[in-house]
């Protein structure tokens, strides 16, 4: 009685594979695995894309009763059948898991960007996970993973180039770009790593839980197979922005703008990819060396202001230096970056004292340092210039010329007047005044100790000399006209008192002479007024800095 109810059992178990061989079948010869002009799912009803589901997975239950049956001599006929046929099933899903994701048009880099939120999609995103556990289910775990693995690992490849506007691949060949080109591509890449790393690696993490949301563990692997290679992409455009940039002053904003970049993504890999991850510590690894580059490069800056050669200093009539208009450009950009300043000395001071295990703090003058730092110098290296300056009236009014200027250029920086302090400008001025009064005394020096006639021709003289001498702007102009009239027409007055009958001209007259000097009365018939220091250069805006050599040149 026992074989002949095993018997039973197994020609019972054999015929309901075999029913399911043939409902699974039927539906097949509908929905054929080579047939991807229409989706079950997209085309056909809920209900029967429900039942092929439910079929395909009973199908994979009853072959499994069957295999483990003792009485193998019809079942392995019939297991072959179902086989065959449940391997079809799966090529059919997995097709549809295709055509399913291709309506996934994007991770969420084109969703954000469209304005659609592609893991919001609740009837997409719903059938394909009702394809994935039907296809976990039935033992096809892996076609499943790979399937959607290397369509959503191409989907966000396009997805991240669209936004750069080129291949992450091609940071590669960096090296053979001009630097024109490779200012292009990171630029486009601050946008494309911030919108990855903040939006869309997130968004896909999202999706692949919900797909995978059986197993928490292989929705895990699924993302970091999908993320590693782009993340891993898009941090060597970075590292390679940074080495490409080398020690150029005029580098200097694309390294900060990268470092800025970095420290705003790092958080968002850290959370999404793991601070164990490797790009977690890539991304450290590229911040660290961003702030290195940095400190190198104004380091290089200062080198080179301090190596610029006396033979290069004169420049006619006593204008402002080439050189310090490029310094002091810089520098009015350079304070748009303070807090990134400020981060990477913070990141330098961190890097002395791991070794010993103590605790740094932010230091607030850091960046203030930094830029301080940079004044002094050009002011040392302007003195040292002024030297090369004959007569002494003219070195004066160069040294007046450039310390208005610097002055003035962080006045007009609101950023750069709060690194520097009230104070510092103050004594800026008061040191613009004092070279604008030595100029006065050693420019009309013959007129205030001549006598008599000889008073005539020592003004005469001196406006000859300094006719072909020039001021910073409309403001230095008439601070030096004010104090040449301050001082040289009462003593004028005095000697025309006393020899008014000898002398010609009349204070007035002289009075008149200082009035027109610099282009004063020219001004004043135009209508002009003082240049305007100017603004703050934002961000993002930067000055097109030719290189340090090139800038001084022409001055050789």
């Amino acid at each position: 009685m026992a074989l002949v109810a095993v018997a039973g059992s197994s020609r019972s178990t054999n015929t309901a594979l075999e029913e399911k061989v043939a409902g699974v079948a039927a539906l097949i010869d509908k929905w054929r695995p080579d047939d991807g002009q229409c989706s079950l799912f997209l085309d056909g009803s809920r209900r029967e894309a429900g039942r092929f589901l439910c079929a395909a997975v009973e199908l994979h239950g009853a072959m499994l009763l069957v295999a483990s049956d003792v009485d193998q001599e019809r079942g392995d006929e019939c297991l072959v059948r179902a086989q065959g046929v449940l391997e079809a099933a799966m090529r059919r899903l997995q097709l549809e898991l295709e055509l399913l994701l291709s309506t996934v048009r994007s991770n969420a880099v084109d969703g954000a960007i469209s304005g659609h939120d592609v893991v919001g999609d609740a009837g997409v995103v719903g059938h394909i996970t009702m394809v994935a556990d039907a296809m976990m289910a039935a033992g096809y775990g892996m076609e499943c993973v790979s399937t959607f693995n290397s369509h959503r690992r191409a989907e966000f490849a396009a997805a991240v180039r669209r936004l750069l506007g080129f291949a992450p691949s091609q940071h590669a060949h960096f090296h053979k770009l001009t630097w024109e080109d490779v200012d292009g591509k990171v630029q486009s890449w601050h946008t494309a790593a911030g919108f990855a790393f903040n939006f869309a690696f997130s968004r896909e993490r999202v999706l692949c839980h919900r797909v995978f949301a059986a197993d928490a563990a292989l929705a895990d692997k699924v993302f970091a197979g999908i993320a590693s290679d782009h993340a891993a992409d898009l941090l060597a455009v970075a590292e390679a922005a940074v080495m490409r940039a080398r020690r150029a002053p005029e580098r200097l904003f694309h390294v900060l703008d990268v470092h800025a970049t970095l420290a705003e993504i790092l958080p968002a890999i850290a959370c999404i990819l793991g601070d164990k991850s490797e790009a977690a510590a890539r991304a450290t690894a590229a911040l660290r060396n961003a702030g290195n580059a940095a400190r190198g490069i104004l380091m290089s800056l200062e080198q080179a202001i301090q190596k610029t050669t006396s033979s290069k200093a004169a420049v006619t009539g006593s204008a402002v230096h080439p050189l310090t208009r490029y310094v002091m450009n810089y520098l009015v950009l350079l304070a748009d970056y303070e807090d990134t300043l400020a981060r990477i000395y913070q990141q330098g001071e961190s890097t002395l004292t791991s070794g010993s295990g103590s605790a740094s703090r932010v230091s607030p003058s850091s960046s203030a340092d930094s830029i301080g730092r940079l004044v002094s110098v050009l002011q040392r290296k302007l003195e040292a210039m002024a030297v090369g300056y004959r007569p002494s009236a003219l070195r004066s009014l160069f040294m007046a010329n450039n310390t208005h200027y610097v002055s003035k250029k962080v006045r007009g920086s609101s950023k750069l007047e709060g690194i520097v302090g009230e104070d510092w400008i103050e004594e800026q001025m008061a040191e613009t005044r004092r070279h604008v009064d030595a100029f006065v005394h050693s420019a009309w020096r013959d007129v205030l100790v001549a006598g008599g006639e000889g008073a005539d021709a020592a003004v005469k003289e001196a406006v000859a000399t300094q006719r072909s001498w020039v001021v910073a702007d409309d403001e230095m102009g008439d601070a030096v006209r004010a104090a040449a009239a301050a001082v040289v027409v009462p003593a004028y007055r005095a000697l025309y008192r006393r020899h008014g009958t000898a002398a010609w001209m009349t204070p007035g007259d002289v009075n008149a002479m200082i009035s027109r000097q610099f282009g004063g009365l020219r001004n004043e018939a135009a209508g002009a007024r003082p240049v305007s220091a100017g603004s703050a250069t934002s961000r993002r805006h930067r000055l097109r800095l030719t290189s340090f050599s090139d800038k001084l040149a022409h001055v050789q």
